[in-house]
């Protein structure tokens, strides 16, 4: 018998198919990556417009408790706390509306303007860059674009 020669199944890669995988990752490494990558800003989207629109909905119940809604230096913070000054909350609800209040999903607290008409607010996030206006992540969410 002859002994078996060990160079046949020693076979590597060639420099050309290392190569082919190489390409093949970074192509797809170039295409997958930036879909990854911008999925938080999506999410932190998302989140902002659940807020508002939880909050939007507290207000709702609060307006539908005290007549009004709470005034812009009143805040958001009346839908935890009852609010002193005007309009006055006769009717507030002994717990509060919300358990607590967020901030954005960037980390800034959410801006709340009431102009006083009886059926007017706006909850506002000024988006990823904290500035009002922009586009895409920077855009400004806010309850007239969160219904």
């Amino acid at each position: 018998m002859k002994p078996h020669s060990r160079k046949g199944a020693q076979r590597g890669f060639t420099l050309i198919e290392i190569m082919v995988v190489v390409t093949i990752l970074a192509i797809l490494g170039a295409t997958v990556v930036p879909l990854i990558m911008d999925r938080p800003d999506e999410a932190r989207v998302v989140k902002a417009r659940q807020d508002i629109g939880t909050y939007g909905a507290a207000l709702e119940l609060y307006k539908l408790d005290n007549y009004n809604y709470p005034s812009t230096d009143q805040g958001l913070e009346a839908l935890v706390e009852q609010p002193s000054g005007e309009p006055e909350a006769p009717n507030w609800k002994s717990g509060g509306y919300v358990k607590k209040l967020s901030n954005d999903p960037w980390g800034r607290a959410y801006i709340y303007l009431s102009p006083g008409e009886q059926g007017a607010f706006d909850i506002i996030s000024y988006g990823r860059d904290g500035v009002e206006g922009g586009e895409d992540f920077d855009a400004d969410i806010s309850n007239w674009d969160a219904e």
